[in-house]
């Protein structure tokens, strides 16, 4: 399992160079998760990235799968991306690694189009709980493994705040991203309000 995460971490080095801070959280049931922080910047504006280091080591599978199978099955590792300054966004890695350990904890298979909810808010003050799992590869190139292994997928998270992820789940993720996109909304905000979705 080290030599994925090695690998791993090495993907994510060539992609955002240097972290400049980690942090590893530790549940019952579950192995290390980390959260590397990159700094970095987009449209001329800095830019801090988190990303999970951990939650690829074993595949997530089925919960209703009684025989689980030990090396095959979807692996991931998620990449939250902010404008850094405007909130105190380094209180998202609890959060983040929150996630990144529900596979273990819960049995979830987290997949592009799966909304995601902390329960709480991602950073004090946020107004975002929830996040909407994103479409791999943009970002980071899949990681491929050796056979049996399943490639590995960075997975982008957008904070949704409470009425887009209650109008994502009547309408769908692709309707939510249509709006996202007609309203050209800054998905990087840390402090940005909700789309109109009316």
């Amino acid at each position: 399992m080290a030599d994925v995460l090695a690998l791993v971490e090495a993907q994510l080095r060539e992609s955002f160079g240097e972290p400049d801070a980690r942090a590893a959280v530790t549940f019952l049931g579950a192995e290390r998760i980390e959260v590397l922080r990159f700094a970095s910047s987009a449209d001329g504006r800095p830019l801090v990235r988190y990303v999970t280091l951990g939650m690829s080591a074993r595949p997530m599978t089925d919960p209703l799968d009684t025989a689980p199978d030990p090396l095959r099955g979807p692996r991931a590792e998620l990449i939250l991306s902010l404008r850094a300054g405007a909130a105190d966004t380094d209180q998202v890695l609890r959060p983040l690694a929150v996630l990144a350990a529900s596979p273990q904890v819960e049995g979830v298979v987290i997949a592009p189009g799966n909304s995601l909810d902390t329960g709480e808010p991602l950073w004090p003050r946020a107004p975002f709980s929830a996040v909407l799992v994103a479409e791999n590869g943009g970002l980071v190139p899949d990681l491929p493994l050796d056979d049996p292994l399943d490639p590995v997928r960075f997975l982008p998270l957008l904070p949704m705040t409470p009425t887009e992820a209650a109008w994502k789940r009547v309408h769908g993720a692709p309707a939510l991203h249509e709006r996202w996109l007609t309203h050209s909304t800054d998905l990087r905000d840390p402090l940005r309000r909700a789309v109109p979705l009316s």
